[in-house]
């Protein structure tokens, strides 16, 4: 199955397994960080039953500097390669049009890109060139400072209407509207409060009329659920319980796809949903 089968995949929920290449990501960085390690971890995530496998070589946790082109395509390059030639679908997850097209170059046949675009003018010219299904995300600005731009008055409206307006000014340029997809962001310019307020509201983002995409992995506000005044939250690697929940919700809304990094919990929360949704009641169309 090509990546382009699995955007008009509607049947059920996707899974896409998250492989970091680097070593400040918040979940797992420096785990994944060499060649090897990172191949290894990739084989398994695609073994554990991820749809697509999200290869990245640059942190966009809170704060995190970027590194360079060139540190950057050292760390994915490898790794792309070896898993696409095992045949897992590869995604690469890159603000840089040409780390993408080395990528793709090297057998990635995705691109999901957390600016949307907006980071690096010559990415969106060059998935419509190359013609790749595209993740853009709802972005407001890098991860330096990006929490200064966390200001909504109605972050549910306020998000839609700006990746609504990004939709259009991506179909503008060229690309194809079956190859977009949308992800509301959640975590980036963001406080736990928007989050929560749009995982509660996730059904709406079908309004965008593109499939989408939620990355809620792990992320911090999870961590503090349960958590009494001044208590810390867990730490990420022990989100992956309620990093489910969210799944569930993502698949119970319909969405298209979620980012996790525990591809097998996910693989079998998803199953629950499916099952149910397999006995439900056949809605009668009215005559």
């Amino acid at each position: 199955m090509t990546a382009a089968d699995l955007l008009a995949e509607r049947d059920r929920t996707l899974v896409m397994g998250v492989v970091n290449v680097t070593p400040d990501s918040f979940s797992d960085g420096g785990e994944w960080f060499e060649p090897d390690a990172a191949i290894t971890h990739g084989r398994d995530v695609w073994a554990a039953g991820a749809d697509i496998v999200d290869i990245g070589g640059e942190s966009t946790r809170p704060g995190a500097t970027r590194p360079s082109f060139a540190e950057e395509l050292r760390r994915v390059l490898p790794v792309v390669e070896a898993l696409a030639a095992t045949g897992a679908l590869v995604c690469i997850d890159t603000m840089r049009a040409q780390v993408a097209q080395a990528a793709y170059a090297a057998g990635a046949t995705m691109v999901n890109d957390v600016s949307g675009g907006h980071a690096d003018p010559e990415m969106v010219p060059f998935v419509i060139g190359a013609g790749l299904p595209y993740v853009a995300m709802h972005w407001r600005g890098h991860s330096d400072d990006m929490y200064a731009r966390a200001v909504y008055d109605d972050v549910v409206a306020e998000v839609c209407r700006e990746l609504a307006s990004r939709r259009d000014e991506l179909l503008g340029a060229g690309l194809a509207q079956e190859a977009l997809v949308l992800d509301p962001g959640i975590g980036f310019a963001k406080t736990a409060e928007h989050n929560w307020a749009l995982l509660a509201a996730l059904p709406r983002l079908h309004d965008l009329g593109q499939p989408i995409l939620l990355g809620a992995s792990r992320k911090a506000f999870l961590g503090r659920v349960g958590r009494g005044p001044g208590e810390d939250p867990r730490p990420a690697s022990e989100r992956d319980l309620e990093t489910a929940a969210t799944s569930v919700m993502a698949a119970m809304a319909g969405l298209w796809c979620v980012r996790v990094h525990d591809v097998a919990q996910t693989v079998r929360a998803l199953a629950v949903v499916a099952a149910a949704s397999a006995h439900a009641p056949v809605e009668e169309v009215p005559r």
